[in-house]
């Protein structure tokens, strides 16, 4: 048995827009002393892994593999999806490509993690449990009501339900209750178990990336039986059904950044995010002219080559509202 890291690199950062773009994705940023999300994802798994697995697309496999190199890792694989499918048939294809008593650590390449002990203690957890033949999910304990992710209500390591995004009065319920976790999109199964379990809930999706998977040309997965598969998350396809479930409640410091709400609370947390003359209680991202704000307060100010936004910090989430409508209206400005 082999503990495998499978970084799953797919996921364009609507709510960063402009920032993030179909071209560099928020996990190929280096918004964080000269790193960037990926290769922070990979380094932070390397030593706790025997070996890592890169699942990523046609369009973000070259930034990926650039993104290791600057790090000077040569020793992963690379599993390349012509069409992206969503995180299920994504974990297919790096089970199949594994030994069925092998355990997967499925870890977003996009999230940020603080606590080295913390993160390690919980990994170790999840081993043990996943080689009990469980799935298991990573919960964050929440530290305030939150209406961009999942919730996972509890009981020790069992889990009792997931919720989707609820409104804010309804997180609010969740976090005072004390029986409800963030979730965090991060599983540890064996390869084998994962597969069964697939097998059981949506045949029909692992029969075509099976197929998909047997045709594939080296590292490059087809065209034609690709598009076959469904597009369904692991969530909805398996892990909410799953009579074999199990949860490890985290307590690492975690965001998955995918707001630009996220993005200043993570700065300010480290002490990044400090105030400027000028600019009281703003953010500036991107820009390098001067900024003056007047009258206003906790406002977003985001400018690239091509595009300007500005947003109230509270109105981080309907960033992603704008990008659906210039992919109608001005796709040239998501590339």
């Amino acid at each position: 048995m082999s503990l495998i890291h499978v970084i799953l690199s797919g996921g364009v950062g609507s709510r960063l827009w402009p920032l993030s773009r179909k071209s560099r994705p928020k996990q190929y940023i280096p918004l964080f002393e000269g790193k960037t999300l990926f290769q922070l994802c990979a380094m932070r798994n390397r030593e706790l892994c025997d070996r890592q697995l890169v699942v990523g697309n046609i369009n973000n496999y070259k930034l990926s593999r650039k993104n290791m190199e600057g790090l000077g890792y040569g020793d992963y694989q690379s599993i390349i999806e012509y069409w992206p499918r969503n995180t299920a048939a994504a974990i297919v294809f790096a089970a199949l490509s594994c030994d069925p008593e092998d355990v997967l650590l499925v870890t977003p390449s996009d999230h940020v993690i603080d606590g080295v002990p913390a993160y390690t203690e919980a990994v170790t957890e999840a081993v043990r449990l996943a080689g009990e033949n469980n799935l298991v999910t990573f919960g964050i304990r929440p530290d305030r009501p939150e209406t961009g992710y999942g919730y996972i209500e509890f009981e020790g390591n069992d889990v009792k339900s997931f919720r989707e995004k609820p409104d804010y009065e309804t997180a609010s319920s969740f976090v005072q209750s004390g029986r409800f976790l963030w979730n965090s999109g991060m599983f540890c199964f064996k390869a084998g178990v994962f597969l069964e379990e697939l097998g059981l809930y949506q045949p029909e999706l692992l029969a075509a990336a099976r197929q998909a998977w047997e045709n594939k040309s080296y590292d490059f997965l087809p065209d034609e039986q690709s598009r076959m598969i469904p597009a369904l998350s692991v969530d909805y396809a398996v892990m909410e059904h799953s009579q074999r479930l199990k949860v490890v409640p985290a307590t690492f410091t975690w965001s998955d950044l995918g707001s630009f709400g996220a993005l200043w609370d993570y700065k300010e947390s480290r002490g990044k995010k400090q105030p400027e003359p000028g600019r009281g209680n703003n953010l500036v991202l991107g820009s390098s002219k001067h900024v003056e704000f007047i009258g206003m307060e906790n406002m977003i100010l985001v400018e690239t080559e091509d595009a300007i936004l500005v947003l109230p910090r509270e109105k981080s989430q309907e960033v992603k509202n704008v990008y659906e409508r210039l992919e109608q209206e001005k796709p040239e400005l998501l590339k």
